[in-house]
């Protein structure tokens, strides 16, 4: 028989099989956490970076402790920029990297571009062999990917989702996982906005009110190391 834990998650706790559940990390990159990174040269303050990393490298290893699979997202586009569409592509219109990017020859290819440090998962929660890393170009981890496939081939019913930025890929990964009939649980402490507090209460609510659950770290730690039924 299978164990399941209760998570004490908003609005209403949430019982879940670890076997059946996932975590994903979304974006933990240079680009959204660094200085000198694209957010940062558009002009959004990245100070709060710190508390997000440290939280989501606790968070990584409570899962990693539970036998709970990890699963990055990585975004970002080849040098050639094939995924990105061109002029008939929304995403080249939107993508504040992009626009920089033309805007700035200095930082061509440059910003959240493959095989450049902007790309590059941060150094304290980077993946270790065995994790998955899924590569995108959009802002849901699922848009254009095989996220989930490897779900589905795995059995995971449940996702554990942290990262940033949490008003744009936590959320649009977050939405399309409701949609998928994945349960989906955003940890908040170990995710944070583009923006500030207003942003990120934004997201919260919208999870709360339609889309999911809310839980954080010490929580969920405190639910996978004892809370067992």
């Amino acid at each position: 028989m299978q164990r399941s834990v209760t998570i004490p998650a908003r609005p209403q706790p949430l019982t879940v099989v670890p076997e059946e559940t996932a975590l994903i990390v979304v974006d933990m990159q240079n680009a959204y956490l660094s200085k000198g990174g694209y957010l940062d040269l558009c002009g959004f303050d990245v100070s709060g970076s710190g508390p997000v990393i440290e939280e989501t490298a606790r968070l990584i290893a409570d899962c990693r402790g539970a036998g709970i699979p990890i699963i990055y997202l990585q975004n970002g586009f080849s040098a050639d920029l094939r995924e990105a569409g061109g002029e008939g592509a929304p995403v080249w219109h939107k993508s504040n990297a992009l626009a920089f990017m033309r805007a700035n020859e200095a930082y061509a290819g440059k910003l959240i571009t493959h095989g450049t440090w902007d790309h590059e998962i941060v150094p304290e929660v980077a993946p270790l062999p065995g994790d998955i890393v899924v590569a995108k170009s959009r802002y849901s981890g699922f848009a254009g990917t095989n996220l989930e496939q490897i779900l589905h081939a795995r059995r995971i019913r449940n996702l554990l989702i942290c990262g940033v930025a949490t008003n744009v890929c936590v959320e649009s990964t977050l939405r399309d996982a409701y949609h998928r009939e994945f349960f989906p649980v955003m940890v908040t402490d170990a995710t944070g906005p583009a923006g500030g507090p207003a942003q990120q209460a934004a997201t919260e609510f919208n999870v709360t009110a339609f889309f999911g659950w809310l839980t954080t770290r010490a929580e969920l730690k405190a639910a996978l190391m004892g809370n067992a039924e």
